[in-house]
């Protein structure tokens, strides 16, 4: 345990930190999952190890009130690693020195239904089928890339990758809710095989809640021959064979089912869909419609961020803030108190603005910055130079690109940073905003908040 509340049911029956919880009412919770189950009882005999003595306290409590305890991950027992070798994996084309932890390749449907990470299904089991639906662990995110056999083995460089799709048709027959994911690889898994894999979907797996299409990503670091980015008559070609089978899967189903992120309308310089052909923006946390929700909420046309989607990992007591879903802003740089900071080190409010963000997002937040009457707004565009390649989205902006950037910049400016690009106040890089060479104020990465701050 990393944490206990005070007066909380825990702190009152003498559980401390460091503490190790072994069983609760005789069963050792596997992860996160297990222990709400558990700790949601009002009758708890918690076993623990303490300083390498084993005890037992009683917990005495209202049954779904909140235990107090903050564990140290979601997962208690190994996460499940992937054995897939994809040539498009970004953890392949990460450089070296970065933390341990963002060269963990998980493949864990435990994950996929706490944080939105995806999964292959290649390592999934009977046991693992069973505790999802008993459980009714939904909705999971599975990546299925293509759903010709061959084609999806050798892009996952693996032979279940011909077989493990069988899961899939078992978990939408069982009722599990699915969101499925194409990353497509341009001579692998474009064009007419993307045609043949929506064709596939439409026949095989027609219950899929949505499928998001998105590019491959390449960094300057990847070794892989076949690896390159789409070229503007590509992504154009995407863009066209989502289109066609939008109108199928809404004339055949009822609804478009397939969306492009929007990455593919910037790279093939087309305008964004509109918000309604969304249909309510089920894949907003993969790129899917993100551009026209900031515009909603920048205009004031919806009053509330859209934002990602919690889903259970919000409600877990426990389940520590380092997922997919969490927010990005530490404490000391948190959202609401970021304007202060500015304030506190001499940044005026009524300087000159500049807005941070990726070649991508200087796209998208272009036409609205545009939109505003004022002449002291800029946007600071932010190269990519730490991954390098085609990388250019915001939320893969690091410490060290954002300090080259701002070091040529002008002092007593506010600057203000998407917290997208934060896991606990920490850029990927392993910096963090007191390493910047200006003050930053770190907003909620949606138009509600960029419309605030530009008010202030």
């Amino acid at each position: 345990m990393i944490a206990v509340d005070d007066d909380s049911p825990a702190f009152l029956a003498g559980i401390q930190v460091g503490d190790e919880i072994l069983h609760i009412n005789g069963q050792s919770p596997r992860d996160v999952i297990e222990w709400q189950l558990l700790v949601d009882e009002g009758e708890l005999d918690i076993d623990i190890r303490r300083s390498g003595v084993e005890l037992t306290t009683t917990v005495s409590k209202t049954p779904g009130h909140p235990l107090g305890i903050d564990v140290h991950s979601a997962v208690f027992d190994r996460v499940r690693t992937c054995d897939n070798h994809c040539e498009f994996c970004f953890i392949y084309q990460l450089p070296k020195g970065m933390r341990r932890s963002l060269y963990l390749k998980d493949d864990d449907y435990r994950l996929s239904f706490l944080y939105g990470n995806y999964t292959t299904l290649t390592r999934f089991t009977e046991a693992d089928f069973e505790r999802v639906v008993t459980e009714g662990l939904s909705p999971l995110n599975v990546s299925i890339h293509a759903t010709d056999p061959d084609v999806r083995t050798d892009m996952l460089r693996n032979r279940r990758g011909a077989t493990s799709l069988r899961w899939l048709r078992a978990l939408l027959d069982a009722g599990i809710e699915i969101h499925g994911q194409i990353v497509v690889c341009p001579g692998l898994n474009d064009a007419d095989t993307l045609e043949e894999t929506l064709c596939g979907v439409l026949d095989e797996y027609p219950e899929l809640a949505s499928i998001c299409v998105v590019p491959l990503g390449v960094s300057a670091h990847t070794n892989e021959p076949r690896m390159r980015p789409h070229t503007v008559e590509e992504a154009a070609r995407v863009c066209d064979i989502v289109a066609e089978w939008q109108d199928r899967f809404l004339a055949l189903l009822g609804r478009r089912t397939v969306f492009a992120s929007d990455e593919y309308y910037l790279r093939a310089q087309r305008p964004f869909p509109q918000p309604d052909t969304y249909e309510g923006f089920p894949m907003h946390e993969d790129g899917i419609g993100m551009a026209r929700t900031l515009e909603l909420e920048f205009s004031g046309e919806v009053s509330d961020p859209t934002g990602v989607r919690p889903g259970f990992f919000a409600s877990v007591d426990g389940a520590p803030a380092d997922g997919y879903r969490a927010p990005r802003a530490s404490d000391a740089s948190s959202r609401a108190e970021a304007a202060p900071v500015a304030v506190s080190l001499g940044v005026k409010r009524t300087a000159p603005i500049g807005i941070l963000t990726g070649e991508l997002g200087a796209q998208v937040l272009a036409p609205l910055v545009a939109s505003v009457d004022r002449d002291d707004i800029r946007i600071v565009t932010v190269r990519n130079d730490f991954f390098g390649g085609n990388t250019a989205v915001a939320g893969l902006m690091t410490g060290a690109d954002l300090s080259r950037t701002l070091a040529e910049e002008p002092e007593g400016h506010r600057y203000l940073l998407p917290d997208v690009c934060l896991s606990r106040g920490m850029f990927l890089d392993g910096l963090t905003i007191d390493d910047l060479p200006r003050t930053v104020e770190v907003l909620s990465t949606d138009g509600v908040a960029l419309r605030k701050a530009l008010r202030a």
